[in-house]
């Protein structure tokens, strides 16, 4: 199983980005998925949740800013960012809790790879 995350880059503040995780191998279900985010010197935090039912959570800090969302037929996760600041400046990263064909009993939690996203003027 692989999360394949992209959409990251540079974006003055007050722009908008779209991220996207694509879920690809041996899979059997996706339930949540979700993004969080790590800055330099800080832990790593949730940004946004989905649940396969679609219910979403968001931090305190990006709640009406920013929407997750995910597409079943293509094993894909999605976060539009908008009125970005620059303490959203973080890598990126994206979960998900996956029930693959090589343990099919449970999910597991995989990770991709991580987007940079920078909000700077």
């Amino acid at each position: 199983v692989q999360l394949q995350a992209s959409g990251g880059g540079l974006v003055q503040p007050g722009g908008s980005l779209r991220l996207s995780c694509a879920v690809s191998g041996s899979i059997l279900s996706i339930d949540r998925m979700g993004w969080y985010r790590q800055a330099p010197g800080k832990k790593r935090e949730l940004v946004a949740r989905i649940t396969s039912s679609a219910i979403t959570t968001y931090a305190d800090s990006v709640k009406g800013r920013f929407t997750i969302s995910r597409d079943n037929t293509k094993n894909t996760e999605y976060l539009q960012m908008n009125s970005l600041k620059p303490e959203d400046t973080a890598v990126y990263y994206c979960n998900a809790a996956v029930q693959a064909t090589v343990a099919p009993h449970i999910y597991s939690d995989y990770w991709g790879q991580g987007t940079q996203v920078t909000v700077s003027s």
